[in-house]
C-alpha cells in the first residue's frame, strides 16, 4: 500500500483557508464555486467548500492551461489521466502506477522526500500535491505553482475532480466523471446479497492496527454497499485502534489487505470471532487494495470489488 493513500491517525483536522497556486492562502475563486454549487442539479449531496480541500482552480486565476503536470500523489496521477491529460505529465512521486503509460516518467520522490531540485529541473507550470506533503511551500517560494488536494471522503474526492477538471479545461468531462463513479458504486451496491445487507463490518487499513473509519472515504464506500462498521469516526478518519474494540463489537465481517490480516487468527481472541470462524472475512492482494485504499477516479470500481467479495462471502454462508 503507497503511503501517501491513507493517513495516520488524527482527529480531523480544521479546515484549511483554500491555497492559491501561488501557495499562499485566500478565498476559493468564483469559478469554483459555481461549479461546486452545480453539484446540486447533478441530485449529488451538497459539497461544503470549507472541508478536506485547499486549491484554487490556475484558471480561476487568468493562468493558462498547464501543459507539464507533476503530481505527488497516486490518487492526483490517475485524476489527471482520468480527465485526459496523462500526456501533459512530466513527472510523479515514486509510487504512482496506474495507468501503466506513467511507469515510463521521471520519479520525483514521495510524501516526505520530494526532490525539489529534480522537480524544478522539470520546468512545470502545475505541481499537484497531497495533504501532507512537505514541498509546497518549498516550490512556491521558488515560483512553482501549487495546488494541493485533501481528499478523504467522497465529497472531498467530487469536489477535486471537479476543481482539477477547471484547471485542466475539462469542466464537463470532471462532471461526467463524478457521475460516472456515482453510478458504479450504486451498481455495486445493488449487486451486494440481501443477507449481507445491515451487517456489521470491520476495515483494516495497516499493522497497527489502523481501521478505517465510518467517516473515511472506505468507510463511506462500505456505507454505500449496506454495511455497518464498527469503527465510529469519532475517533479519527484511520484510527490505530485498540484489538480489544474488536472483540467487544465483534464485526460481522472484516475487510483488509492481505499483508495485514495473515496474522488475524494467530492475535489473542481473534480466533473466537464469528468473522473468522465463518470465513467472512476479505483479503485484498496488494495491487486491489492498493486501488480500494486510494481516493481517486477509481473509487467506483473499488466498489465493485468489494461487492465481489461479499458475493462470495454470501456463497460460503449458504454452503454451510
Amino acid at each position: 500500500m503507497d503511503i501517501d493513500t491513507v493517513p495516520p491517525s488524527r482527529p480531523a483536522p480544521k479546515a484549511p483557508e483554500p491555497r492559491r497556486a501561488d501557495g499562499r492562502r485566500g478565498r476559493i475563486g468564483p469559478g469554483a464555486a459555481r461549479t461546486l454549487r452545480g453539484l446540486k442539479t447533478l441530485g449529488m449531496a451538497a459539497v461544503s467548500l470549507s472541508i478536506g480541500l485547499a486549491a484554487v482552480p490556475l484558471r480561476a486565476q487568468g493562468l493558462r492551461t498547464p501543459q507539464r503536470i507533476i503530481t505527488l500523489s497516486p490518487s492526483l496521477t490517475e485524476a489527471v489521466c482520468a480527465l485526459g491529460h496523462c500526456a501533459q505529465l512530466v513527472g510523479t512521486d515514486r509510487y504512482s502506477d496506474a495507468p501503466g503509460s506513467v511507469s515510463a516518467l521521471p520519479r520525483v520522490g514521495g510524501l516526505e522526500d520530494a526532490e525539489i531540485e529534480h522537480i524544478v529541473r522539470l520546468h512545470p507550470d502545475l505541481v499537484l500535491l497531497g495533504p501532507l506533503s512537505r514541498a509546497g511551500e518549498r516550490l512556491s517560494s521558488l515560483g512553482v505553482p501549487v495546488q494541493t488536494y485533501d481528499a478523504r471522503t467522497h465529497a472531498d474526492l467530487q469536489r477535486m475532480l471537479l476543481l482539477l477538471g477547471q484547471s485542466l479545461d475539462e469542466k464537463a468531462r470532471a462532471v461526467e466523471l463524478v457521475r460516472h463513479i456515482e453510478r458504479q458504486i450504486d451498481a455495486a451496491a445493488r449487486r451486494v446479497p440481501e443477507a449481507l445487507r445491515g451487517r456489521s463490518v470491520y476495515i483494516e487499513v495497516g499493522h497497527g492496527p489502523n481501521a478505517a473509519s465510518d467517516k473515511s472515504f472506505i468507510g463511506e464506500t462500505a456505507a454505500r454497499l449496506g454495511l455497518r462498521n464498527i469503527v465510529g469516526g469519532e475517533l479519527g478518519l484511520f484510527p490505530k485502534i485498540n484489538p480489544e474494540l474488536v472483540l467487544r463489537r465483534a464485526p460481522d465481517l472484516i475487510i483488509g489487505p492481505r499483508a495485514s490480516l495473515a496474522d488475524l487468527a494467530d492475535r489473542p481472541g481473534w480466533s473466537s470471532l464469528a468473522a473468522l470462524r465463518r470465513q467472512q472475512v476479505c483479503m485484498f492482494d496488494a495491487d486491489d487494495w492498493n486501488l480500494i485504499s486510494r481516493p481517486g477516479p477509481r473509487l467506483g470500481e473499488a466498489a465493485q470489488l468489494i461487492a465481489d467479495c461479499l458475493l462470495g462471502l454470501s456463497a460460503k454462508t449458504a454452503s454451510h
